[in-house]
């Protein structure tokens, strides 16, 4: 499993680098990262690890990133502005879920998420 999304105080682990497909290999539905020429069973499962744990790395630092743009698009200094309903339609969210991301944006955005490991906003 991925380890927690380090705040600004720690150093950030690298994970795996996720290295661009070439066109024609990405339009290979059994092409993925080059995994499926390994032959060697503890060779795969160490890449394919790798992998994973890049992405994981990837998708919590996502999040993060969509947290502060839903803080600062809610944040009422902006004259242009949008409530948690709009946010939630542009980013496909539900206005619950919208509104929590908007607070965990806040708290990225102070600090306040610092030392506290990865906080899900759900």
């Amino acid at each position: 499993m991925a380890e927690p999304t380090p705040r600004r105080n720690e150093p950030r682990l690298r994970p795996a680098p996720l290295l661009f497909e070439p066109a024609e290999a990405a339009g290979d539905p059994e092409h993925f990262f080059d995994l499926e020429s390994i032959d060697d069973p503890a060779a795969l499962l160490s890449r394919a690890t790798e992998l994973t744990v890049a992405f994981q790395a990837a998708a919590d630092r996502a999040v993060e990133f969509q947290a502060m743009a839903a803080a600062q698009l809610a944040d009422p200094r902006r004259f242009d502005r949008l409530t948690p309903a709009d946010i939630a339609e542009r980013a496909e969210w539900t206005e619950d879920y919208a509104k929590k991301m908007v607070e965990f944006g806040h708290d990225l955005l102070r600090g306040d998420a610092e030392g506290r490991g990865h906080v899900d906003p759900v």
